[in-house]
């Protein structure tokens, strides 16, 4: 009970410092950073047991199936091609971008891979254990890019596109109800259930997503939301899960990668700004509003900003998420196919 009881004060405290900072899924960073000062400072152990991560991937996965609207996917039109196309393009560039990172020792071709893949931060470092990365280093990287994005956002708005805010209401967090926790509660157990039962890879993930989806077709849970508690808890466990493997020569070993992982970002951050470009040409949408539909991270600060510059909010959120479904829908495959490859 007492090493409970420092291990939860710690993780507590940090999310919230880091909370009141502004700092991107603060409380699952609260908990990889509490799990970690705790390990490294006490030299205690605590058995987290396994059903709790489990269930954190599937509250990751209900959470990504329930922003799919098919009516604003269909809103897309004759533009569904060319966001296809620059989708996949995008995550192409950025795996391979990423490979940057095998400069240092012992970072294999999955864990760069899915450390350096634009978009869905939170999915990525939910399946990046069961494929086979080092988890690790995928929560630190994929979350440093996050942090730059919403660092360098506001600037590129104002700058770049000078853009006007307050044009518009914000972006607010789902309120949580009853139907809310009972979506994520059926779909969290069904979908555990029904990714065990097809032998999906990551089944908690892939399968909540599937469940969180058919559900959301039921007219007693339509425009449901999965409540803001639900997503904290399942982030501040996948991150406690994270933290607590953590040890100082892994540690040092992620900190040596830090320059090249910021090169990796610049490059991706770029190239996806470029492909925001050539989608405002093909689609007719504004460049403001190309650029926060393919910008790698960060997706309700994204729709806040759209929403705060009277942007098209429908166009930019369908297009993150067909990139985000694609990245989850994909990384089961790129795992196997690049760890058969490297024997």
């Amino acid at each position: 009970m007492v090493s409970w009881t420092i291990l939860a004060a710690l993780v507590a405290g940090i999310s919230t410092v880091l909370g009141l900072l502004g700092f991107p899924s603060a409380v699952l960073f609260g908990g990889l950073a509490g799990g970690l000062a705790f390990s490294l400072s006490t030299g205690r152990t605590v058995d987290v047991p396994s059903w709790s991560f489990t269930i954190a991937q599937a509250i990751i996965g209900v959470t990504v199936g329930a922003a799919v609207d098919f009516q604003t996917l269909a809103d897309l039109g004759s533009d569904w091609p060319a966001v296809i196309v620059i989708s996949v393009v995008t995550l192409v560039l950025s795996v391979v971008a990423g490979q940057l990172l095998r400069l240092h020792r012992g970072v294999s071709p999955v864990t760069a891979s899915f450390a350096s893949v634009a978009g869905g931060a939170s999915g990525m470092t939910a399946v990046a254990h069961d494929l086979g990365a080092d988890d690790r280093v995928v929560t630190v990287i994929q979350y440093l890019r996050v942090l730059v994005v919403l660092l360098a956002m506001p600037a590129a708005v104002s700058v770049v596109f000078h853009a006007d805010t307050g044009t518009a209401a914000g972006v607010t967090a789902p309120a949580t109800s009853a139907a809310g926790v009972a979506y994520s509660v059926l779909a969290v157990a069904l979908g555990i259930g029904v990714g065990r039962a097809l032998h999906l890879p990551s089944p908690a993930v892939l399968g909540a997503l599937l469940a969180s989806i058919a559900l959301g077709a039921v007219p007693a849970f339509a425009d449901v939301d999965v409540p803001p508690w639900v997503q904290a808890a399942g982030f501040v466990l996948i991150g406690l899960q994270v933290g607590l493997r953590f040890t100082l020569d892994s540690l040092r070993a992620i900190g040596r990668m830090i320059p090249t992982a910021l090169l990796v970002i610049a490059i991706i951050i770029g190239a996806c700004a470029a492909f925001g470009v050539l989608l405002a040409r093909l689609t007719g949408v504004s460049e403001l509003d190309a650029y926060l539909a393919t910008t790698p991270g960060g997706l309700y600060a994204v729709l806040a900003t759209s929403a705060d510059t009277g942007g098209n909010v429908t166009f930019v959120t369908a297009v993150q998420i067909i990139r985000l479904l694609l990245v989850l829908l994909a990384a089961p495959l790129l795992g196997r196919w690049l760890t058969r490859r490297s024997g």
